[in-house]
C-alpha cells in the first residue's frame, strides 16, 4: 500500500479500533480453524489466500458469498468453526507497538473504541488476556446471534455507546486493516486510517486518508 500523508493535522475526539489484523496477529489462528471446519464438513480446503480472505469480515456472510453456503450450511459451518477457533484464539499475539500507542492514546486522554466483527463476548477475552481492556472506553463486537455484524453497524453502536457516555464523537477516526473497515466507518460519516501491517491488499488503501507502515506513524497522526 503506498504510504500517504494527512494533511491538516486533527484533533480526534475519539478513535475506533479494528481487532483482527490492526491489534492481534490472528490470522494463523483464524485459517487453521477454518481449515478445520472445511475438513469437518468433508470439503476441500481452500486454498491460503481463499481461506485468508476470511479474515475481516463478518464470517457468516463469507461463508454465504465466498463459499458459496445457503443459510443452514453457513451456520452449521459457522458453530464448528468456532468450536475449534474457541479453543486457540487467546494464542494469537498482539502486533509490536501497538500496546503502547493504546496507552499513549489512554494516558493523552482520547477516549478508545474497539469496533469489530469478532464476536463482543470473544473480543472481550481478547484484550483482557492481552492486558489491553483497561485502555477501552467500550469495546464492541458482533452479536453471538449475527444480527449485529456488519461492520457499518458495529461503528454505529459503538458510537452510539460512547454518546451515551456524553462523549464527543463528533471527529471520530477509525484505525483499520481492510476495506470492510473503511466502507463500514464510512457508512457512519467516520474517516479511515489503514495500517500496512494487516491483512488488506493496496486495492484497500482506497478512501481512506491515510496509510501507515508503523505504530510511530500512526502515532504522529493521532497525537500529532
Amino acid at each position: 500500500m503506498p504510504t500517504q500523508t494527512l494533511a491538516p493535522t486533527r484533533t480526534w475526539s475519539t478513535v475506533l479500533f479494528d481487532l483482527d489484523g490492526t491489534i492481534v496477529d490472528s490470522a494463523a489462528d483464524i485459517t487453521a480453524s477454518l481449515a478445520h471446519m472445511f475438513s469437518s464438513l468433508g470439503l476441500d480446503v481452500p486454498s491460503d489466500d481463499v481461506l485468508r480472505s476470511y479474515v475481516g469480515p463478518p464470517l457468516l456472510d463469507s461463508l454465504r458469498l465466498t463459499a458459496g453456503f445457503d443459510d443452514a450450511e453457513a451456520w452449521e459451518a459457522l458453530n464448528v468453526y468456532r468450536d475449534h477457533y474457541g479453543e486457540h484464539f487467546l494464542r494469537s499475539p498482539v502486533f509490536p507497538g501497538v500496546a503502547g500507542l493504546l496507552e499513549r492514546l489512554h494516558a493523552a486522554g482520547i477516549p478508545i473504541a474497539l469496533a469489530t466483527s469478532k464476536p463482543e463476548s470473544m473480543a472481550r477475552q481478547v484484550l483482557d488476556h492481552a492486558g489491553l481492556s483497561q485502555y477501552f472506553t467500550e469495546i464492541t463486537g458482533a452479536s453471538d446471534d449475527e444480527e449485529l455484524s456488519t461492520k457499518a453497524d458495529v461503528v454505529r453502536e459503538a458510537l452510539r455507546r460512547l454518546q451515551a457516555k456524553g462523549i464527543d464523537t463528533s471527529n471520530a477516526v477509525m484505525i483499520g486493516d481492510r476495506g470492510y473497515d473503511t466502507l463500514g466507518a464510512a457508512a457512519n460519516g467516520v474517516p479511515t486510517i489503514l495500517v500496512e501491517w494487516g491483512y488488506g491488499s493496496p486495492a484497500e488503501a482506497a478512501d481512506t486518508i491515510a496509510v501507515v507502515h508503523s505504530t510511530d506513524q500512526l502515532r504522529n497522526l493521532l497525537l500529532g
